[in-house]
């Protein structure tokens, strides 16, 4: 069953819920990617939504506003993901019949970004794009953008992270300390970076320097790199990047302590 709710008064401010047969599922929240750019929809993730449903999970795809839209960009765009958790606090509350105790953040590229941003949990980030009623068990950045300084410099989608931040780390450098995973660890919160080494849209370089620095941090990080796979494939539910994050959402899920990193590849 899907359903379609509203979590703020904008028309992008919109989720879709699927709601499986077992009682009190888990919650895998769904960003997509696109560079936070219309017009890039939820609709890139809904063949992963429909298989994660399949496999008993309840999916949460979120829409937010992107560059483009009224109110996208910064800070609006990181903003809405914090909003879209916390409504989970509303649907559960309305007998969705929602497990809050385990949910899980997905994103992919730009939503990766978006994912890891609302999931860190140091009181430094001021709480301003964190949920403040349902907090993340796990996330998952899959060719996710961790370093938006670094992106910034490989002008990687047409200069997407000068367009969402409205400039450059020059220009607005607390922006880039607020909104860069880098700069935002520890996160404090179990994580999963998948990345293809083929991947010409965010060069893997970038999760491998991500990784090693969340680890140094004091976070539990899973890390698996993909050989010969590019930007995209996590969009395909037959694909050997969902099958990882499926073995990970069933580890990290099972109950509402996660526990410590565990090889999956």
């Amino acid at each position: 069953m899907m359903r379609t709710f509203h979590y703020g008064a904008c028309e992008s401010q919109v989720g879709d819920l699927y709601i499986p047969e077992p009682s009190m599922p888990a919650v895998v929240c769904l960003l997509h990617g696109g560079f936070w750019r219309m017009p890039y929809g939820r609709e890139e993730m809904s063949a992963i939504a429909a298989d994660l449903v399949s496999r008993g999970f309840a999916v949460w795809n979120i829409e937010y506003r992107r560059i483009g839209s009224p109110g996208g960009g910064w800070p609006g765009t990181l903003e809405d993901i914090a909003a879209a958790i916390d409504h989970l606090a509303t649907l559960a509350a309305d007998e969705a019949g929602l497990d809050l105790r385990r949910v899980a953040v997905v994103g992919h590229s730009a939503g990766g970004h978006l994912a890891l941003c609302a999931s860190a949990q140091r009181a430094e980030a001021d709480g301003r794009f964190a949920p403040h009623k349902v907090f993340p068990t796990a996330v998952a950045g899959l060719a996710a953008v961790v370093d938006v300084h670094a992106t910034f410099t490989l002008k990687s989608g047409n200069n997407a992270v000068s367009a969402l931040l409205g400039g450059s780390p020059s220009e607005h450098p607390i922006r880039y300390a607020q909104a860069s995973p880098l700069a935002l660890l520890p996160l404090q919160v179990r994580q999963l970076i998948l990345h293809g080494t083929e991947d010409d849209a965010l060069p893997v370089e970038q999760s491998r320097e991500y990784v090693k620095a969340a680890r140094h941090a004091g976070d539990s990080v899973d890390y698996v790199e993909l050989p010969g796979m590019g930007h995209m494939e996590y969009l395909d539910p037959a694909s050997e990047a969902h099958d990882a994050l499926c073995k990970w959402l069933d580890i990290v899920l099972a109950s509402a302590d996660p526990g410590r990193a565990t090889n999956i590849s």
